[in-house]
């Protein structure tokens, strides 16, 4: 199985706590991490910047489709970011906590 990090943005710091804790009750993720980023961006014809919130969750590659729908489902964002990278190098124990944390 292989890990991967999913990451989104959202606007502000309480939706993403809400999309953090539903992902990682769900069982979607092992975790949820959130940061505050500034993002620079084209919207609709006009270049955009604002601070956001950006949530890396990590998960597993079989459960990318799982997390993108629930992200879509939740997120506020006419059209969120949502994208995944694989972890390539993980330790042992890490990727057994992440693969035990989102068995269903």
């Amino acid at each position: 199985m292989s890990a991967i990090a999913v990451v989104t943005t959202v606007a502000n710091r309480k939706d993403a706590r809400s999309l953090a804790r539903a992902l990682v009750e769900a069982k979607l993720a092992a975790c949820a991490q959130i940061s505050r980023i500034e993002s620079v961006y084209t919207w609709k014809g006009t270049v955009e910047s604002g601070k956001e919130y950006r949530i890396l969750f990590k998960t597993l590659d079989e459960h990318y489709a799982a997390v993108e729908r629930a992200i879509l489902d939740l997120h506020p964002y006419e059209v969120p970011a949502i994208h995944a990278f694989p972890m390539v190098h993980v330790s042992p124990a890490y990727a057994a906590w992440i693969e035990e944390s989102v068995a269903v």
